[in-house]
């Protein structure tokens, strides 16, 4: 009696990374969101760069807030610990995740609402903070779960689904990053897997706050004529800083990049960052020239993408708080409960 076989996965999926595994053990469940979201082509391109950096699923903490975009981390690294947080409030469960166990990889996924609306006060101080994680954001200027309004992201002029005008000035996720001093601050468009891939890379090499944001349409209710988180509107408006390539630290790899025409940004683990120039230089160490960039992107109506500044060298929120190498959780109770006496000494001072 003949038995039914699965087909074989593709060459791609077989392939073992450094770790030796392969592409699904970074998958997770099938997505339930609207087919052609945004969300799902940066959720591969997550997989994809996890996967090459050989980063152990185990060892990553994925953490949201409310909203289509904060669904997503059931869709990669099924593996790794995750968090779903309420609506704005993931900046506070990232800062005590990582302050209990920096040696995690924290990714945290979040969207424009609740990023730039609800969440927008622990969103900065998160970033001020220089706090050890990937923070993306999947930016659609609306509010998908609750029928399409207009989100804090949304551009001025930019019409909804039911023919509305935005009277309101965006919020710059990117540029108010800048200003609180993100160490690495990059912003790409879902439909550009070739960009989005090495700024993730680049993310997970960082140490300190790394935020994406991603232009990520929703197919919905924000993808029509006159809406400019379109795709259409991104393809026609986007304006690339760079060509990005990324070499890891544990690769030796020839750069074919001519002197001059390339900037190379090193990362803390010793991983490049190359920045093959499009039309003019850009030097995303500068951050007046990041402020101005994106100040001028606004004005003519752009939509700018790459690598936007770049500070490997500033130190981490762990770093800042002098905190020992050796992880808070796994510190056993006599090294972080006080004795008895020294807590007596304690009341004692306050009589």
């Amino acid at each position: 009696m003949a038995t039914e076989t699965s087909a074989a996965p593709p060459a791609g999926e077989r392939k073992a990374n450094r770790l030796g595994l392969t592409l699904p053990d970074y998958q997770g469940a099938a997505s339930t969101l609207c087919s052609g979201c945004g969300h799902d082509a940066i959720t591969n391109q997550i997989i994809r760069a996890f996967f090459e950096m050989g980063v152990p699923p185990h060892m990553v903490a994925k953490l949201s807030g409310i909203g289509c975009s904060s669904k997503t981390p059931a869709y990669f690294l099924n593996r790794s610990h995750g968090f779903n947080s309420v609506h704005g409030r993931m900046p506070s469960l990232a800062t005590g995740a990582m302050m209990a166990n920096r040696n995690l990889v924290s990714i945290g996924v979040s969207g424009d609402g609740d990023t730039a609306s609800i969440g927008i006060g622990q969103f900065m101080h998160l970033v001020r903070r220089n706090v050890p994680m990937i923070y993306i954001i999947e930016n659609n200027g609306v509010y998908g779960l609750t029928k399409g309004q207009f989100s804090a992201t949304a551009d001025l002029g930019s019409k909804s689904k039911w023919g509305d005008e935005n009277q309101q000035d965006p919020i710059d996720c990117c540029a108010m990053a800048v200003e609180l001093g993100c160490g690495y601050v990059a912003r790409s468009f879902s439909g550009d897997m070739k960009q989005l891939l090495p700024l993730l890379k680049g993310a997970v090499a960082h140490k300190g706050t790394a935020l994406l944001d991603i232009v990520s349409p929703c197919i919905t209710f924000n993808n029509h004529e006159g809406s400019t988180k379109s795709y259409k509107w991104a393809k026609d408006h986007e304006m690339p800083l760079h060509e990005v390539g990324f070499v890891p630290y544990f690769e030796q790899a020839e750069v074919d990049y001519k002197p001059g025409e390339t900037r190379s940004v090193e990362l803390p683990d010793g991983s490049h960052i190359y920045l093959k120039k499009v039309d003019e230089d850009y030097d995303p160490t500068s951050r007046e020239q990041a402020l101005v960039t994106l100040l001028r992107a606004r004005e003519k109506n752009l939509f700018m993408t790459g690598l936007l500044y770049a500070n490997p060298k500033q130190a981490d929120f762990c770093t800042q708080l002098n905190m020992m190498d050796a992880p808070l959780a796994g510190l056993p109770q006599e090294k972080t409960r006080p004795p008895k006496a020294a807590l007596d000494a304690m009341m004692e001072r306050l009589r």
